[in-house]
């Protein structure tokens, strides 16, 4: 039996049908046009999956699933989008509504419990029961899997790691708070830390660049440029230290990163896996656990919707 894994996010629909080794046999993609209707975004998905399947002969009765990973606040026991800003969904009922044109049965996460799911069943974190995943975009977004479920908490909601508090009254958030780990463990966080470094540093090499970027802060630390490595050592200590958190709660057996911050590699990796072994509770005297980059990149939130 195949399995169909729906990602949907602000700019693409991504699709896959995932075979029982959890591998991707087919996967296509639609444009999301997100101030289109949910009736017309919800549409296209449906056309996407049928596509999909008629095109490598799959029928129906050979799908046993399909799982939807979706951006935002998801009621996964009814799969009901209750909010969503990427999209601009409110209560939407994605879920039934899916099930209803698909004739198939249905689930909906939170897209990045989706990407955690992806890894753990067939990824960087294989045959891990417990793991947490931060994906580091213009956001934080954050997945915990709990003997080998996805946890979302009591109601929906649940696992929304970028809105810990890091420094109660700090930078503003996204969300109307001040002080979240999104706003110093973000994409944008790294280019406003680069940036101040940079004011003060006028023969720094990041003048040189048209749009400052993590590409751009990451090449001019590769050349010595020493706005861009403070930068990265300040982004590096906020990142460890939410890290650092979500160790002493849930004690994971791996903590995996993704987005585009997280293709850094050593250079980010190396220095959040010494912060978090200095700083972890109890120290080398238990367990700690490797923190590393996600393996499937972009296909980890369709084999994990697939999986759910």
């Amino acid at each position: 039996m195949s399995k169909v894994g729906i990602d949907l996010g602000g700019t693409n629909i991504k699709a896959g049908i995932v075979n029982e080794e959890n591998e991707i046999i087919a996967k296509g993609q639609k444009k999301t046009f997100a101030q289109r209707s949910a009736e017309e975004i919800m549409k296209d998905m449906e056309k996407l999956v049928e596509e999909l399947l008629e095109e490598h002969h799959i029928s129906k009765e050979q799908v046993e699933k399909v799982g939807i990973g979706c951006p935002g606040t998801i009621d996964s026991k009814t799969g009901t989008v209750i909010y969503s800003n990427n999209i601009v969904w409110e209560n939407i009922e994605l879920g039934a509504i899916m099930e209803n044109s698909l004739q198939l049965p249905v689930k909906v996460y939170n897209d990045a419990d989706c990407a955690a799911l992806g890894e753990t069943v067939a990824g960087a974190a294989k045959d891990c029961n417990n793991m947490i995943l931060l994906t580091l975009g213009t956001g934080v977004g954050g997945g915990i899997i709990l003997d080998g479920k996805v946890f979302d908490g009591y109601y929906a909601g649940g696992a929304e790691l970028g809105h810990t508090t890091l420094i109660a009254g700090g930078e503003p958030c996204t969300c109307g708070r001040k002080g979240c780990l999104e706003a110093y463990a973000s994409a944008t966080a790294i280019i406003r830390i680069a940036k101040k470094k940079m004011e003060q540093e006028k023969e720094s090499l990041l003048h040189e660049y048209n749009e400052i970027d993590g590409v751009a802060i990451f090449e001019a630390a590769k050349n010595n440029d020493r706005a861009a490595n403070e930068a990265i050592d300040e982004y590096v200590m906020y990142l460890a230290e939410g890290i650092v958190n979500f160790v002493n709660i849930f004690r994971p057996e791996k903590v995996l990163l993704g987005g585009g911050i997280s293709h850094a590699g050593d250079r980010l990796i190396q220095p959040v896996n010494e912060y978090v072994k200095k700083y972890c509770f109890g120290g080398n005297r238990t367990y700690i656990p490797e923190v590393m980059q996600m393996k499937l990149g972009n296909d980890a939130g369709i084999i994990g919707a697939a999986n759910l």
